[in-house]
C-alpha cells in the first residue's frame, strides 16, 4: 500500500515523469542493488553521500546501496571502470579525463560546487616558505595519486611554471593518515580536503598556500565556478537504468535539502563518530569552512564544465580541449526531476 507521503509524492509529481519514469518507494527501478565506489568517505568533500546513507534517503527510493570506500578518487574511478562498482561517487573532471580515453561517463547528479581542497606546506619541514617554486623536488601529498587533490595542485604548480615530475606524490587518504604523514615529516606540502587542512591549519601544521574551499577561492584558482563531487557512471549504465539512476539523483538532492538548514549539532549526531578524527570542535570549524561549497540543488552549473576542462587541459597534455564534447559529460535532466519534486 502507498503510504499518504508517498502518494502525495506521487500525485505532486506525475507530470515530471515524461522523458524519465518517475521513481519513488514503489516505483519499479531496473536495479535495485546499487554499488557506489567513493574515495575517502569520511571528507566533507562526499558529505551528501553520507547524509543521504545515513538518514536512509536511498532506502526510501527503494535502492540498497553499497559503498565501497577507497583511499582516494582515482581508486574509486577505477572500480567503476573495471565493473565492480555501478556509480562512482567521485570527482566531476574524471568525466573529462575519462572522454580523453575514449572512455564515456556522465555525471547525474552534482555534490560539491567547489573543489573543497586546499594546498598547505609543512611549517615544520618548510619554515623558510617564500613561494611554489620551493617545492620543486619536495614531497606532496594527496589523497591518492591522480585524485582530485593530485588534479588541484598540478594546477596550482603549472601556473608556477612546475610540472608535476618536479614534485613527488605521495598517497595519504583523507583522514588520520594524512595527519600523520604531515606531522611525522613525511611529507613537505599536502593537498587534501576537509576536515583534515582545517585540523592542521588550526593547530599550526601547515601554512595554506592555495585555498578552493569556498567560492571566492575557487573563482582565483580556477577562473570560474568549478563543479567537484559528484555521481557519474558510464553512459551505457545510465541510458539502460534511467529509474535507477533518477532515484539516486532523487536521494542526493533530498541530502542537499537536509543539509541547507542543518545546524551544526545535527552534523555531529548524523555522521559516523570516526569522521570527527578524535575532535568535534575542529570537526565543526572545518564544516563552516566548506559549507558554502556544498551543492544547492544537484545541478550542475552551466560554465563548469567548461572551467573544469580548462583547468586540466592547461597542464595535461593527452586533454585535447578541442576533442573532448562536453555534452557528453554530464546531464541535468536527473537532479531537475529532483530538484523540483524537494523543492531544493
Amino acid at each position: 500500500m502507498l503510504n499518504r507521503r508517498t502518494f502525495t509524492a506521487a500525485a505532486a509529481l506525475g507530470a515530471a515523469s515524461v522523458a524519465v519514469p518517475l521513481v519513488h518507494a514503489q516505483a519499479k527501478l531496473e536495479k535495485t542493488k546499487i554499488a557506489i565506489s567513493v574515495g575517502g568517505k569520511a571528507a566533507f568533500y562526499y558529505l551528501p553521500l553520507t547524509i543521504s546513507e545515513q538518514l536512509g534517503y536511498f532506502k526510501a527510493e527503494g535502492l540498497d546501496v553499497e559503498i565501497s570506500d577507497f583511499a582516494g578518487g582515482s581508486r574509486a574511478l577505477q572500480a567503476v571502470v573495471g565493473g565492480s562498482a555501478d556509480v562512482c561517487s567521485g570527482a566531476f573532471e574524471h568525466t573529462i579525463n575519462l572522454q580523453a580515453k575514449n572512455q564515456f561517463f556522465q555525471c547525474f547528479v552534482l555534490q560539491g560546487r567547489a573543489p573543497q581542497i586546499a594546498i598547505g606546506v609543512s611549517t615544520k619541514n618548510m619554515p623558510g616558505y617564500k613561494s611554489i617554486a620551493d617545492l620543486r623536488g619536495k614531497k606532496i601529498g594527496v589523497s591518492a595519486p591522480g585524485s582530485s587533490t593530485n588534479m588541484v595542485s598540478n594546477l596550482v604548480l603549472s601556473r608556477a611554471g612546475l610540472k608535476a615530475n618536479d614534485v613527488s606524490y605521495i598517497g595519504v587518504g583523507v583522514a588520520a593518515g594524512a595527519l600523520t604523514a604531515l606531522r611525522s615529516g613525511q611529507i613537505d606540502a599536502i593537498s587534501n580536503t576537509d576536515p583534515v587542512m582545517t585540523m592542521l591549519e588550526q593547530k599550526g601544521d601547515v601554512k595554506i598556500i592555495s585555498d578552493t574551499r569556498t567560492l571566492k577561492g575557487t573563482q582565483e584558482v580556477f577562473g570560474g565556478p568549478m563543479p567537484a563531487a559528484c555521481l557519474y557512471a558510464s553512459a551505457e549504465f545510465i541510458q539502460k537504468n534511467p529509474n535507477t539512476c533518477q532515484a539516486l539523483a532523487n536521494a542526493i538532492v533530498h541530502g542537499l535539502k537536509w543539509l541547507q538548514s542543518a545546524g551544526p549539532g545535527d552534523i555531529i549526531k548524523t555522521v559516523p563518530e570516526t569522521y570527527l578524527l578524535g575532535d568535534r570542535a575542529l570537526y565543526l570549524a572545518s564544516f563552516d569552512k566548506v559549507r558554502e561549497a556544498i551543492a544547492i540543488d544537484g545541478l550542475v552549473p552551466s560554465e563548469g564544465p567548461q572551467t573544469a576542462l580548462n583547468a586540466i587541459a592547461s597542464f595535461d597534455p593527452t586533454v585535447k580541449a578541442d576533442k573532448i564534447d562536453l555534452s557528453k559529460i554530464y546531464t541535468n535532466d536527473f537532479a531537475r526531476r529532483a530538484k523540483d519534486r524537494f523543492k531544493a
